[in-house]
């Protein structure tokens, strides 16, 4: 994640840009920074989701075969390649 000193860099640059009053220098250090912070956001969602392990209401896991796959190659839940067949 962002550190906090970043964010709050990103939210001051963006009310100045609301405001009109946002330099192109400023401009380009908050597309950099957005840049940054959607691609923690997304590293973030990405080992989420590759952590889930989704049971059906009678206690079957139905998670699905690609992400049982991805799970398997990163040794999460304990999966194994026979798991996928």
């Amino acid at each position: 994640m962002l550190s906090q000193d970043k964010l709050d860099r990103i939210n001051e640059l963006s009310r100045k840009k609301k405001e009109g009053t946002l330099t192109e220098e400023e401009a380009q250090e908050r597309k950099g920074l957005h840049e940054e912070y959607l691609a923690a956001f997304r590293g973030g969602m990405r080992n989420t989701i590759e952590g889930m392990k989704i049971v059906d209401p009678d206690g079957n896991d139905v998670t699905p075969d690609k992400l049982k796959k991805i799970q398997a190659e990163k040794g999460i839940h304990q999966r194994s390649e026979e798991d996928n067949q």
